[in-house]
């Protein structure tokens, strides 16, 4: 059994799964099909990574541009981070907002974000990893973001860890989307 629960952004859901725990470990389904089918979601995912990073590493804001955007799944199965999500979609009465999810390898919350989103997180502790699973191939063409600190996101550090290119990305106010719901 998989618990959700909506956010405030249209089409984005917490998905917390039972987990059985006992003398060996413990066991949690990370994927349960009519779950998803449920949410009115794709699950014919193309493909499934994961992210391994250091204490106060800032991953995002990141999605991809049609026709090459994507839904994913994000959990955390090692460590601690804060995960963000920001509505891109013009026309969504939610446009611009964001929300914020703590991820745990003790909780194994799953988001499911939709198209039209784009993703981050910031590793709270060492050797945190986050698995993915996204409808659509990596596509560097239409690989991009938005600035981390450009839409007002209270992250819990000022001066994290990131990559030149995440470094580089336009802020919120200066990105033109091209995403509807």
């Amino acid at each position: 059994m998989i618990e959700i629960e909506p956010s405030k952004l249209n089409g984005v859901y917490k998905l917390t799964p039972k987990i059985i725990s006992d003398e060996r470990g413990r066991f949690v389904k990370t994927f349960h099909q009519s779950t998803y089918d449920s949410l009115g979601s794709e699950t014919d995912y193309a493909e499934e990574y994961y992210t391994v990073s250091h204490k106060n590493v800032i991953r995002g804001l990141h999605f991809q541009l049609p026709p090459m955007e994507h839904s994913k799944i994000v959990c955390c199965i090692e460590g601690h981070a804060v995960d963000v999500v920001v509505d891109l979609r013009r026309n969504s009465p939610t446009y611009g907002e964001f929300e914020m999810f703590d991820l745990n390898s003790t909780n194994s919350i799953s988001i499911f974000i939709p198209k039209g989103m784009a993703h981050g997180f910031c590793a709270m502790v060492d050797n945190t990893i986050l698995m993915y699973k996204v409808s659509t191939e990596y596509s560097p063409a239409y690989d991009t973001g938005i600035l981390w600190n450009s839409v007002g996101v209270p992250w819990s550090i000022t001066d994290g860890i990131l990559s030149a290119k995440d470094r580089n990305l336009p802020a919120f106010v200066e990105y033109k989307s091209t995403f509807l719901i």
